[in-house]
This record gives structure tokens, C-alpha cells and sequence, in this order.
């Protein structure tokens, strides 16, 4: 994408619209931040065929005088798609706010916030201030979970989404009021479109071989099993699904373990009591670990579907069979943190911070919320790399006491785990 100028994706009332953003910069000596758009009104379209009709072949609007302008026309289609981490879910605010103020609703609700002051700035949206300003929640956001914390905290939270179920409406109307769809070029568009339809063909076609490739791998170890193993795999599989607990695999520097965990009412729980968690050094010692010892007072036991597990466990049919997206590699990553943000794996270190906000969570333990705020240093940078974003400040090395607060926060994780 052209430098600082960014394609976003607003979800409001009408529907899904994509535009562009160009965040704060600076140019003789004065501090500028824009949107697409012209006057009043701010240009938004249907897809990013339209918004590349669009760009190539319109030249008065808001951002025609922004140093990277230039680059924009020349960009493609699929370049002009807005990314996961640029899409706005307005319409979805009040839903989103009913939620607990974890880590992932807070850092989406801040992300959403940000922009709509933005766009409240530019387009002089007074009214939407106005929203903004009546609970202080809104502009503790940026600083994680920690201000939601503890009994003021959940006050802070409350008068927020109070506000926002009774008066969000105010911000989509005056959103909405500004919004235009210009008139595109007809020919610019068909080529455009022609454009985006051979990407979407591409990407489909694309993810057709990736699950053709997966079902080879599949069908290839399959073939070295006797049809009896097939089954029982296929059953445990659906088991698990079925009881709705999670085998989970955790890789730490020189160690292997594995424990389970589940979620009730979005609020996880594992495998141990009293902030203990039960792991062994493989499945079949984890089999065992459930088959012989008296788990009554486990808080998984209070789980309704805990009989069927505990059952298969003792007739020595349980099998514990881990997903991919149950596995949390922490080896190495406080190296990589160490070395700064190009070289940690994001998909890893995301990984890791569930794991840990998860354990935090069950054992009633804040240190991790604290120590990952956007306000402490390692969660600047933890930040930083799950959701990159070009109004923000990049974190600086060198990064020696960002690595060594990740390594405390493995090293009481695994002080909390209880081997079997």
C-alpha cells in the first residue's frame, strides 16, 4: 500500500463500504490526517473495483495533495482491499460491548473508537464527540484491559456500554449522513471489476489446492494406519468435539506437556484446582494421569460432559488427540522478542498470549494483564506485532527488558503447572 494512505473497510447501516485513510502526518510543520472524500462529504464504495474506478480517474478530492497520492493510482485491486486488521465493525459496537473486557474485545473496541474520532475529526462531527466525551471508558481504551479492572473498573466498563446502547445510534446516523457513493468512470469500472473477479477466481482456486493438497496428506497417513485405527481417530475426534474440552499441548524450552482445558461461559477453565494445572509428559501419561487418579475435586469435574471423559479414561479407550490450534510453542520466543518485532512469528506469539491470559484468568492471577497493558513496555510491543498499525509508534530496541518480562511470564506459567 502507497505509504500511509490506507484502504479501510467501515461496516455501517447501509452495509459494508471501503475507503481510504490516510492517518496523521506531518508536512510544513503542520499536522494533517484525511479521509477519501471531498467538502462534506466522505466517499465511500461498495467494493474495491469501485474504489479503484475511482482512484484512477478522479482527481479533485481531499487527498489529492498528500505526498504518497501519487502511488495510488498505479496500486491493483487486491492492493486496494482493505486487511483484517483495517475492517470496522460499527454496526456491531453494541453487541461487541456486551461482551467481558478481555484483552481481544477491548483491543477491537479501541481499534473501532480510533476511528471513528478520526473520522468524527475530519468530517466535524460534533455530535459524535459529543457521544464519545460522556463516559471516560472510551478514552482509557487505548490502555488495555487493566483500567476495566476490579470494582471501579467494571463501573468504567458499565457507564461505557450503557452509553453506547443508548446513544451509539447518534454516531451511525451522523456517520451515514456524510457518506457518498460518487459516480465512477463506466470503463475504468469494467476493468476494475474484470480485475477483482480474476483475483477472487485466483484466491478460490488457490484455496481449492491448498484443501487438495491437505486431503493428499491426510489420505497419505491414513493409508499407513489398518482401518481400525481410522475409525477410533474419527471417533475421538468427534469426541472431544462432542464433550466440548480441548486437549491442549504446551512446548516450552526442553519440556512437553499436556493437560485439558474448556471454556464455560466464555470463561476458561483447566485441567488442576486451585490455580494448579495437572500436565504429563505425553498423551498416553495424560490417559493414564485421568484413568487411575481421583479427580472429584478437579476443576474440570464440574464440567456436565466430565463422566463421559473420566468414563472412556477408565475402559482405556481415551485417546488424546490434539488440534493444531491447541498447540502453544512458548520455546524460543523470548529470543525473538529480544531481537524485535521482524522476527517473531505473529501466529505463535498470538498463540502464547491466549495460552497465558488463559491460565492468568482461570488462577484469578492479574500479573499477565498487567504486564501485557499497551501502557507496560512488553505489551507495547506484543501489541505492536498482532495488530500493526501505521498511526502508531513502532517499539524501539533495544528490546532486553521486553524479553525478560515475556521470560517471567513463561517461567510462572510453567511454575503453575503440576506434573503428572
Amino acid at each position: 500500500m502507497a505509504q500511509d494512505i490506507v484502504p479501510i473497510e467501515l461496516g455501517l447501516p447501509q452495509g459494508d463500504v471501503v475507503t481510504l485513510w490516510a492517518p496523521r502526518w506531518r508536512e510544513d510543520g503542520e499536522e494533517w490526517e484525511a479521509f477519501l472524500g471531498h467538502e462534506d462529504d466522505l466517499y465511500a464504495f461498495p467494493d474495491a473495483a469501485h474504489l479503484a474506478a475511482f482512484v484512477r480517474t478522479t482527481e479533485e478530492h481531499d487527498l489529492s495533495d498528500h505526498p504518497a497520492w501519487h502511488l495510488v493510482p498505479a496500486l491493483s485491486v487486491a492492493e486496494l482491499m482493505p486487511d483484517e486488521g483495517h475492517q470496522y465493525d460499527l454496526v456491531g459496537v453494541p453487541e461487541l460491548v456486551a461482551e467481558e473486557p478481555d484483552t481481544w474485545t477491548v483491543n477491537e473496541l479501541a481499534d473501532i473508537i480510533t476511528i471513528v474520532r478520526a473520522l468524527a475529526d475530519v468530517c466535524e462531527l460534533d455530535e459524535v464527540h459529543e457521544v464519545l466525551n460522556a463516559a471516560d471508558g472510551f478514552s482509557v481504551l487505548e490502555q488495555g484491559t487493566f483500567p476495566f479492572t476490579g470494582r471501579e473498573g467494571e463501573r468504567l466498563w458499565t457507564d461505557m456500554a450503557e452509553t453506547i446502547s443508548e446513544r451509539w445510534d447518534e454516531v451511525l446516523d451522523a456517520l451515514d449522513s456524510v457518506v457518498t457513493a460518487p459516480d465512477v468512470d463506466e470503463a475504468a469500472l469494467e476493468k476494475s471489476s474484470q480485475e477483482l473477479a480474476e483475483f477472487q477466481a485466483e484466491a478460490a482456486e488457490a484455496g481449492e489446492d491448498a484443501d487438495v493438497d491437505l486431503d493428499s496428506e491426510l489420505d497419505a497417513a491414513d493409508d499407513s494406519e489398518d482401518d481400525t485405527a481410522e475409525d477410533e481417530e474419527t471417533g475421538q475426534v468427534g469426541f472431544w468435539a462432542e464433550v466440548g474440552i480441548d486437549p491442549i499441548k504446551i512446548i516450552t524450552d526442553g519440556h512437553e506437556y499436556y493437560t485439558l482445558r474448556c471454556y464455560l461461559d466464555d470463561e476458561p477453565v483447566f485441567l488442576g484446582r486451585e490455580g494448579k494445572i495437572d500436565v504429563a509428559g505425553s498423551p498416553r501419561a495424560l490417559a493414564k494421569f485421568l484413568a487411575t487418579e481421583d479427580l472429584s475435586e478437579n476443576d474440570l469435574a464440574e464440567v456436565s460432559t466430565w463422566s463421559d471423559v473420566a468414563a472412556k479414561a477408565t475402559d482405556g479407550s481415551l485417546e488424546i488427540d490434539v488440534h493444531a490450534d491447541n498447540t502453544y510453542v512458548l520455546q524460543g520466543l523470548a529470543d525473538d522478542l529480544g531481537e524485535g518485532v521482524d522476527a517473531v512469528d505473529p501466529v505463535q506469539l498470538d498463540l502464547a498470549v491466549e495460552l497465558l491470559n488463559d491460565a492468568a484468568d482461570w488462577a484469578g492471577d492479574e500479573g499477565v494483564a498487567e504486564a501485557l497493558n499497551q501502557s507496560e513496555s512488553l505489551g507495547w510491543l506484543v501489541s505492536f506485532i498482532l495488530a500493526p498499525d501505521p498511526t502508531r509508534m513502532a517499539p524501539s530496541a533495544p528490546f532486553t527488558a521486553e524479553s525478560a518480562a515475556w521470560s517471567k511470564l513463561v517461567q510462572d506459567l510453567e511454575d503453575r503447572l503440576n506434573a503428572h
